[in-house]
């Protein structure tokens, strides 16, 4: 007698179990939430100054899994570092998403999507927010000849929301 309300009770549990680790997983609300982040960006020559920063390396960002548009650009700082530079950046919110660069060539379409980490790539950081202006520092000796790209990678569901060359300035 006792078997039917503990068949129930367990399954109640394990679907409930079920509902919060899908939850915690899909992260559902990121797709209706935005985080936005004004950092100041540098104000940068295109054209080689002996004296302050300029840009080296930029391209557009085009979709891939979300829309996302914005300006990818590489500052080469007066000191000789490098970072680079998400320019009105926009994109969908969505877990654990990061900002790579790549070996790997921007393509259009899903046959972009996944193909980041087929190849070299340096994690900058988590993404700080999936709109405006953000920066991030590029660690010494990194081959930006190289490293020609740069995605929105979700590092959970291994996708690129989008991506930019970084073509030479």
């Amino acid at each position: 007698m006792l078997r039917r309300p503990l068949t129930w009770i367990v399954a109640a549990a394990v679907l409930a179990a079920g509902g919060v680790f899908g939850l915690y997983w899909f992260q559902p609300w990121k797709l209706v939430t935005d985080k936005e982040v004004n950092e100041t960006l540098v104000v940068a020559a295109t054209s080689p100054a002996p004296d302050g920063p300029r840009v080296v390396r930029q391209g557009a960002f085009i979709t891939h899994e979300h829309d996302t548009s914005g300006l990818a650009r590489v500052i080469r700082n007066a000191d000789g570092s490098h970072r680079l530079e998400l320019v009105d950046l926009d994109t969908s919110n969505g877990p654990d998403l990061r900002v790579w660069l790549s070996d790997q060539p921007v393509k259009k379409g899903t046959a972009g999507w996944r193909v980041f980490d087929d190849g070299e790539w340096l994690e900058l950081g988590r993404l700080k927010g999936n709109k405006g202006d953000q920066a991030y520092a590029i660690p010494a000796g990194t081959d930006l000849e190289r490293l020609g790209s740069v995605a929105i990678w979700c590092k959970r569901f291994s996708v690129s929301f989008g991506a930019a060359t970084l073509s030479p300035s």
